[in-house]
Order: structure tokens, then sequence, then C-alpha cells
């Protein structure tokens, strides 16, 4: 009898998670509060049900052959950097592809998930969920959390004295869907990610004044790179993360910092990072550009507010503030939980790699996407569903929770004591992250093999983009068209960019171009990978030996 799985949520990390019980042959059910799938993505006018959704204008940051399902690639025709409306297209392919939607429970709120009495033998959870105002309850083998980051909006008002006295309107980025209704106010947007960036540049458009408000200021990253490639195709590449490891972190940060310093100095637009504080970045193509003609205005800090303006770090005043516009963040919880299991699974150094807590005797809970990533959140998820999915069937392990609870334990007490960096809020690297969850299942990539069976497709898995056919050239999960989704990735890349025929059209980013623009790069990386390799001059060594055997 196949093993019973409950699957809170149908968004991105809900339909990865569906995805892979089928395909280890246990029986999902996905209870999914709202009456479609897609979760942020699905776009609705106001957010009056409390749940958090996309502004209208939102397009994505991540192209679209890095962030696509491992064996279902967005159609060539999709542009690279899609709005919302085309994303979630794209998951209702998905969904009705892989014939998903007849496993969701719509309309259903999960209320509790509760241990079972036989708990510590079978793993068993007790599921209670509510539809139309009546209540279900049901024994599951398996949990898989996928409510992601963004359930409750974060509004630290205590942090700004005077908020309250103020006359104007204070809204959280959650409320924000279109810029109508801002016509010719002034607006302070408080924090600087990829909200604030996107709600300020579009809020500039209609305003009279945007100020946007950082105490850390942050690099900015366009979609596009030298060359006119998606920026996330020609830096997430395995040749660049080896180089990445070996070098010391002051000359990686040193380059960095030059690379992005190359487009328009930081500090001169005031965005450069306050000393002292992490490295951060967003996305975004058009904020530089709104600095540089005044439409939106950078500032320090708030210090606090008066009844119609605010008072910033610096001691400047900006008078006659229409709306306070606060993209502050989310915090993530899981009230259908019960404690202590709920307060763990919101520290994440108590989650081992990010997706089982550490406490459970046995395995059988798992939060899938609730992660901050270098790089695609979607491929992310269906990798953890797929290592997840095999650890609730037996074929996977993980080790036992007084080992994982004891590390943890320590680890949180070093924290505290200040003797490491607390880097559980980091954004996470990609490729070391997804390789380390393939590796997990027997699906990491080796590159000395394929060096041996196919050398072309050892050239773009190495020094090509790290897209997510990767994960599926080899182990449990392989995919028959991984090897041609790799080598016309560049393909679907260029199609919807082919609008208008020229005489002499562009040359695809081959080997070529690879050569090209990254050639000193490539030396290297191949140099230190050859030297590395012990493997590598044993093969060179026969095969000259056996030459010179030859001619001789």
């Amino acid at each position: 009898m196949a093993k019973r799985v409950a699957v809170v949520g149908a968004g991105v990390s809900g339909l990865s998670s569906i995805r892979c019980c089928l395909d280890e042959g246990l029986e999902p059910t996905c209870f999914e509060r709202s009456e479609d799938i897609g979760g942020l993505w699905r776009f609705t006018e106001s957010s009056e049900d409390g749940m958090t959704r996309v502004y209208r204008s939102l397009v994505t940051n991540v192209c679209k052959e890095m962030s696509c399902y491992s064996d279902f690639p967005f159609q060539e025709d999709y542009p690279n950097f899609m709005n919302q409306g085309k994303f979630w297209d794209y998951l209702q392919e998905f969904a009705e592809h892989f014939d998903l939607l007849k496993y969701i429970r719509f309309r259903t709120t999960v209320c509790s998930v509760t241990k079972r009495p036989d708990f510590s033998e079978t793993g068993q959870w007790d599921v209670v969920t509510e539809t139309g105002g009546r209540q279900d309850r049901a024994v599951f083998d398996a949990v898989m959390v996928c409510t992601g980051h963004f359930l409750s909006p974060h509004l630290p008002l205590e942090s700004y004295p005077g908020i309250h006295t103020f006359k104007g309107q204070v809204l959280h980025s959650q409320q924000y869907k279109t810029p109508d209704g801002f016509q010719g106010k002034r607006i302070l947007v408080l924090g600087l990610g990829n909200t604030g960036g996107d709600v300020a540049v579009e809020l500039s458009r209609t305003a009279a004044q945007v100020l946007l408000s950082t105490r850390t200021g942050t690099w900015v990253v366009s979609r596009s790179s030298a060359g006119g490639y998606p920026y996330n195709m020609m830096v997430t590449r395995r040749y660049l993360a080896f180089i990445a490891q070996i070098l010391p972190s002051c000359v990686l940060k040193w380059i960095q910092e030059r690379q992005l310093n190359k487009r328009f100095n930081h500090e001169n637009y005031g965005l450069s990072i306050t000393k002292g504080k992490k490295f951060k970045s967003i996305v975004n193509d058009e904020l530089p550009t709104c600095i540089l003609c005044g439409a939106v205005r950078m500032k320090p800090g708030v210090k606090g507010f008066t009844e119609t303006s605010a008072l910033f770090e610096d001691g400047t005043v900006e008078e006659d503030i229409n709306t306070v516009v606060f993209t502050t963040g989310y915090t993530f919880s899981f009230p259908f939980l019960e404690e202590p299991l709920r307060g763990l699974c919101t520290k994440k150094v108590y989650l081992y790699k990010r997706v089982f807590p550490a406490s459970l005797e046995k395995a059988t809970l798992a939060t899938i996407g609730l992660i901050s990533l270098k790089g695609s959140i979607l491929a992310a998820t269906e990798l953890q569903a797929r290592w997840a999915t095999r650890v609730f069937k037996g074929l996977c392990k993980i080790p036992p929770s007084l080992t994982l609870m004891a590390e943890a334990t320590r680890t949180e007490k070093l924290i505290k004591r200040g003797v490491i960096r607390d880097t559980s809020g980091d954004k996470l690297d990609y490729i070391p992250y997804m390789d380390d969850l393939a590796a997990c299942i027997g699906a990491k990539p080796s590159i000395a093999l394929l060096l041996l069976k196919d050398p072309r497709l050892a050239w773009e898995v190495f020094f090509g983009p790290c897209t997510p056919y990767q994960y599926r050239l080899t182990g449990p999960g392989k995919w028959e068209g991984a090897r041609n989704a790799i080598l016309t990735q560049w393909d679907r890349t260029l199609k919807p960019l082919k609008t208008r025929g020229t005489p002499d059209p562009p040359t695809p980013a081959s080997i070529s171009h690879y050569l090209k623009a990254w050639g000193a790069s490539v030396l290297l990386a191949s140099l230190l990978l050859a030297c590395k390799s012990a493997f590598f001059f044993k093969l060179v060594r026969d095969k000259l030996q056996g030459r010179i055997s030859f001619i001789q």
C-alpha cells in the first residue's frame, strides 16, 4: 500500500512536491486554501484574503532557462524574463502536463498537524483541515510543508518613533498592487530589497517624488549582462563556483565589487553598502536611471516621524510626506504545527539542509521552499522534494535526530557566544547547495565521467550555465531529454529575441563565445581542475605512453 503524504500549499513548492510524490509511487493529497494553484504568483486585485500575492508589474529575476522544472523547459517563445501572468501560465502548463490538479483540494485550510500517539514507531501524523466550515481529520504517513517564506508581513512600526502620529497613508508592500491612486504624491519607501526597488521605480512614474530609504545599501544587478545575455546564465557556472571556492574571500570580494561598479559607481548613487554590513544585491534594471533623473532620491535610515514629515539618521527632514510604504519583508511561521516543533522550524539552524526538522525521531515531515538562495528557488524546491520523498520511502537516509539536535544546539550556542556568525539568514550559494542535495539522491553530475563519455556535454555542464537539467542527467529521476535540453538552452534563450529578421543574425553563445568572454577565467579554471584531478593526469600519461609505443 502506497504511503499517504499531505502537501500543505499548491504554490511552486507544492506542485514540485506533488509531482515528486507521484514519481516515487507515493499518494499525495494537497491542501490549498485559495481557489487556484500558484501561491503568490497568482495575481489578485486585492489582498483582503490575507494571502501574499505579487504586484501586477512584477517581472521574474531569474531567467527562464535557470528557473524551470528540471524536465519541463519553458516554451521556446516565452521571454527570458517574464511577468507574473506568463509565469503563472507556465505553472498551469506544468500542473496539467503531469495531471497534478486532481490531487489538490482547493479552498481547504490546514488547521493542525500533530504527531499520532504511536509516532515514534509509525512516524504518522493527524492532519485536521477545514473546507466550507466543515472540519475533517485524516492520518498521513508524511507531511510536506510548502507554505514558503511570504506568510505574514513584517511591519516593524515600533522601530519608528512617531509613526502612529503620522497622518498619511501607511501600508506594507503586501497591499501594493498597482501605482493607481498614488499620482502626484510624495512617497517614502522603507527598505531596499527587490520589492523595494521595484515599487520605488514604478511609483516614480506617477508620484511627485519617491524617497527610497535604506540603512544598509545594496549592489544593483541588471537582468542582462555584457553582450545582452541573461545575467544568471553568465555567472551561475560550475567553473566560476570552483574558482570562488579556492580564492581568498578578500580577493573574491574585490573582484565582485569591481565588476558590480563597472555599470555605475554605487557610492555616487547613494547605494553603496554601509561599512560592516554583509554583502547584499538586488535585481533592478531601472533604479539607477530613476536616481539619475531625480525621480527617486536615496535617503538613509529613518529616525522618526511627525504628522507630515520624516526625520532621517543624517539629520535631514523631508516634509509633506503623503504615503509610507514598508517593504520590510515577511516573517514565516507554521501556525498549524504543535510546539516545540513549530518553534524549531522557524530556526533554520534546526533544519537539516533546510528541509528536515532535527528533533523528529522519524523523518516524515519536510519543509520545502523555506530557503533564500542565490539562484532559482523553483529549481531548489524541486530538488528538495525529490530528496524528501526518497527519504520518506526509506531509499535515502539522514543522520539520527539525536545527532542532528546535538549539532544544531552546539551551533546555536556558538552563535550566541559570538564565536561564529549566524548565517541562517544569508542567501545560500546556488551550485554548492544544489549539488549537496543532488549528491544525497545520486543525481549530481560527474564532470570526470562526462568527460570520458561525452566531452561536448561535459564542456557545457562545467563551463556553461548550471541549468536545472543538469540534475536529470543521472541517478533516480533521470530524464532522457536532459542532454538535448542542455545543448539547446541557448537556442531557447535567443528564440524570443529574434522577432525581426536581420541580414546577419547574432551568433548564439557558443564555445567560441565562451572563450572570448571568459578566456582567462576558463584557462585558469581548466588548469586548476587538471591539477586537482590525479585521474586526469593518469589518463593523459597512459594515452601519451600508448602513442609513443605506437610510434616506436
